[in-house]
């Protein structure tokens, strides 16, 4: 047994003996507060009624129609955990020609390979604002996930939103703002679909913190409590973008919400998902979050991953759905036309992208980097053969990279025009950040620590770096005249100059639930918004003893500054956030002034953590059910510190440049009519027909003579299992169905009628341009910010502003000028009514102020749309 086999069954009975941690499991639970419901919504929708989806629709039917029982059950569940090359297989139907499907993290590289790319995370990427490179990222990932032959690539993540500060995975995301993590997941999904490979939109939904998500057998996973508008204003936004930008793939989430498992809550997959947002492709489960069998079909997932059940020993090889799912249609409980959708689905998604084209197979493993190995390595005994071709997929994408990571640091300090550096400025570099982890760069699995340069943070949605350009690589390509300490204490020895320039480099990381750092279990519960390795202690020793100091911050999310913020000595502050694989040239491109620094805040940075509202803190271990009630409703982020009046210590959109710029001639232009309420959505299209005759039983007999991998899933059942099960069917008994269950085809709620909603609801209201001036004396670029105000005296409550576009601008070199063009929406416009379950403008002749600027609250240039005139020197909403 090879090493690598070893690791694999070692890692799967800690699994296992973690998931039966207890002698006996804990059903109690907390009570839901009142007003928070999970309504039942069935029956699942049938997809296939949008235009842009019906060929795929066709194609995937006809193919059903001629599929056994236990081939249509086998493409819906995964054959186990480390039962393939990839982090999640599903099973194969090889007599219609459906391969099996590799499904493989992550939302910044492809995870556990080789000759990749690790690229920078979605919070650094939201920080350049930049549509553009949002895209060209989502491109570049597409390209290598299909170089490997990997068919699902599991991102972008917009959820969690980044409600929680210390929210472990926030910076897997955009930003903590519905449209900026909307346009960052959408972008980053026709890119990766461009090249045929189906993305995932997840995690869905109100996945807000790490620490008690899964359920297990000592306590349900935790209940992310909220009402109906801030789940639509908020959460469900970003999803919306995706969807109607066509995503083949959305994953539930590990947690409750509003008392039930996001995997079998049929409010989220069948009403939200599938039926007002008019989602086409397929739902899947996170891995091991499917928590019941029939009741999860019944609520519409899809697809389940990896397959196994997540309450028993892994190593019993047992499944809610692969045979157990043959026998719930055989016995019918689970209706026959639910099981033709799901795999319809699946298939519509994969002939969507083109994959029955010349599409590769895989060619790397996930679970080892030698050549040759097992096939199976979840079993003891599994055949053996090449599973590593270490095919290069990395084209030019470090210049990708390189690009988001330069332009997505901000500036947001710079006392006297300390930045740029001079060529010849002599330099005092402090800290273990500036210099690769001398351990190896992948020496911590899954980037499972905080060691050296931090690129990226840690779990499964991290990726193997191809090598690290770290700031002292930088540094030597520039030949900088540096000496380097690397230590997070401040040395003895540095002998400081008055001439001398000093760099600071801290950090602060966070990450997924399975793997602990320094005492934090994926959330910042040890280090809290404080900078990791004595940093603030660091900066505050250089400081006492330098004149001129600048600090880079590599950081997950917002930090506290206070402590060192405001010291004469510290003249410069940067955020270079996780900069990927491509840290240290990109950061020198803007120390050394090749560019002016572009990127901008894609959160609020507080003077204190107590300036957040108490819902949005952590929830810890509660006997039951942990409850994580979101009263602050819509007031997250930047629209907290407005509505409670607390000046933040640098505001969202916030970001410096070298130069300066100012913003002029704006117009506003009205497109679209707006009603109170949209017009009238599209009825549903012509869905496939599906057979409701449960088929015989001899569809899920096993083969003859079929060789069995122990521990792998299979479909199949032994013939007495089966004709057992068919007979059940027509005995008396029947399955205890959940409250509200129906099989009748709904026509829709008003609010949906294409992919993403409402189509109406992204008609263009208004056009907006501005045109932007350099004004100062260096070459830079420019971000436009548009911020909502609603109309006063409204009878709902809104934050002062929202963002609702942005735009950033090309290099304009001194003087040069460039207009750029933006819109609001019906849907920018709009609310959404819990009575009418629908989105209405709440005064449609009333004043919606449009605010433009360089941040949030920076805000001076405001259009009116009821007098169709735009002014300057306006005084600011904040």
């Amino acid at each position: 047994m090879s090493s690598s086999n070893v690791f694999a069954m070692l890692s799967l009975l800690l699994l296992s003996i973690s998931s039966c941690a207890g002698a006996a499991a804990i059903d109690k639970r907390l009570p839901v507060p009142a007003g928070y419901v999970a309504a039942p919504y069935y029956p699942a929708p049938h997809g296939g009624w949008t235009s842009d989806w019906s060929e795929s629709y066709r194609k995937a039917s006809l193919l059903v129609q001629n599929m056994t029982l236990a081939e249509k059950t086998n493409i819906t569940a995964g054959t186990g955990i480390y039962m393939g090359r990839c982090v999640g297989n599903t099973g194969s139907a090889l007599r219609v020609g459906i391969p099996q499907l590799c499904l493989q993290d992550g939302p910044l590289g492809v995870r556990n390979t080789d000759h990749n790319t690790a690229f920078p995370p979605g919070i650094t990427t939201g920080a350049t604002w930049d549509k553009d490179l949002m895209h060209a990222r989502g491109v570049a990932l597409g390209e290598e996930f299909r170089g490997k032959g990997i068919n699902v690539h599991l991102g972008p993540s917009v959820g969690p939103l980044g409600r929680k500060p210390r929210g472990g995975r926030n910076w897997e995301g955009f930003g903590a703002d519905p449209v900026l993590q909307g346009f960052g997941g959408a972008l980053t999904v026709e890119g990766v679909q461009s090249v045929g490979v189906i993305a995932t939109i997840k995690h869905f939904i109100a996945n807000e913190q790490e620490m008690y998500r899964m359920y297990n057998l000592v306590q349900p996973g935790i209940s992310s409590n909220l009402d109906d508008r801030t789940l639509h204003e908020l959460y469900l936004w970003p999803f919306a973008e995706g969807i109607r930008s066509g995503v083949g793939a959305v994953m539930i989430a590990y947690n409750a919400v509003n008392g039930s498992a996001c995997s079998q809550n049929s409010y989220l997959m069948n009403g939200i998902l599938k039926d007002e947002l008019g989602f086409q492709g397929f739902v899947m489960s996170d891995w091991l979050a499917q928590i019941s069998g029939v009741s999860s079909a019944l609520a519409g997932l899809d697809m389940t991953m990896p397959g196994d059940i997540h309450t028993v020993p892994l190593v019993l090889g047992e499944s809610y759905w692969m045979d157990e799912y043959s026998r719930a249609i055989l016995n019918g409980s689970t209706p026959v036309d639910r099981l033709n959708d799901a795999v319809t689905r699946i298939l519509a998604a994969y002939f969507q992208m083109g994959q029955d084209q010349n599409y590769p197979p895989p060619n790397f493993d996930t679970n080892t980097q030698d050549a040759e190995g097992p096939l199976y390595p979840g079993a003891l005994f599994s055949p053996t053969g090449v599973v590593n071709e270490f095919v290069d997929v990395q084209g030019n994408h470090a210049e990708v990279a390189r690009e988001i990571a330069r332009d997505a640091i901000t500036l947001l300090k710079n006392i006297n025009g300390t930045l740029p550096l001079s060529g010849n400025a002599t330099l005092k570099v402090f800290g273990t950040d500036a210099e690769k982890n001398p351990d190896g760069i992948n020496s911590c699995s899954d980037q499972g620590c905080n060691k050296g340069t931090l690129g990226m943070g840690w779990g499964s949605g991290s990726a193997r770096y191809p090598y690290m350009n770290s700031p002292i690589d930088g540094l030597n390509t520039r030949g900088a005249n540096y000496q380097f300490f690397n230590t997070d204490s401040f040395p003895s020895n540095s002998n400081p100059s008055p001439s001398d320039v000093a760099i600071v480099f801290v950090t602060a990381d966070s990450g997924e639930n399975y793997i602990t750092v320094e005492n934090n279990p994926g959330d910042r519960t040890s280090s809290n918004l404080n900078l990791w390795h004595n940093g603030d202690q660091l900066i505050k020793d250089v400081a006492a003893q330098y004149s001129n100091v600048i600090v880079i911050v590599h950081t997950v999310g917002p930090v506290l500054l206070e402590e060192w913020h405001d010291l004469p000595s510290v003249k410069a502050v940067l955020f270079a956030h996780l900069p990927g694989q491509e840290a240290g040239d990109s950061l020198m491109q803007v120390l050394f002034g090749d560019v002016s620094p572009s990127g901008h805040l894609p959160y609020t940075i507080p003077t204190s953590e107590d300036d957040y509202p108490e819902s949005v803190g952590l929830v810890y271990f509660e006997v039951g059910q942990p409850q994580d009630t979101f009263t602050e409703g819509l007031y997250i982020d930047y629209r907290h510190f407005n509505k409670a009046g607390i000046k933040p210590r640098y505001a969202f959109g916030h970001g410096l440049s070298y130069t300066s710029f100012s913003f002029s001639n704006a117009t506003i232009t009205p497109v679209t009519p707006l009603t109170a309420t949209p017009p009238t959505r599209p009825a549903k299209g012509e869905t496939p027909s599906y057979p409701t005759t449960i088929p015989p039983a001899s569809e899920a007999y096993w083969p003859d003579n079929f060789n069995r991998i122990w521990r792998y899933l299979y479909s199949w059942l032994d013939k007495s299992d089966a004709d057992a099960a068919a007979a059940a069917a027509n005995s008396s008994a029947t399955y205890p169905y959940p409250e509200g269950y129906s099989n009748e085809q709904k026509p829709g709620p008003p609010a949906g009628g294409a992919q993403g909603g409402n189509p109406a609801l992204f008609d263009v209201a208004y056009d907006v341009s501005v045109t932007i001036t350099n004004t100062g004396s260096r070459a830079g670029k420019a971000v436009a910010q548009l911020y909502v105000q609603f109309p006063s005296g409204i009878s709902f409550d809104t934050p002062v502003i929202q963002l609702r576009d942005f735009e950033k601008t090309a290099e304009l070199a001194a003087n040069q000028s460039q207009t750029v063009q933006m819109r609001v929406t019906r849907k920018d416009l709009s609310v959404w009514d819990v009575v009418s379950q629908n989105w209405i403008i709440p005064s449609v002749d009333g004043e919606y102020g449009i605010w433009i600027g360089e941040s949030s609250d920076t805000l001076a240039l405001k259009c009116s749309t009821a007098s169709g005139s735009c002014t300057g020197n306006q005084t600011s909403p904040v």
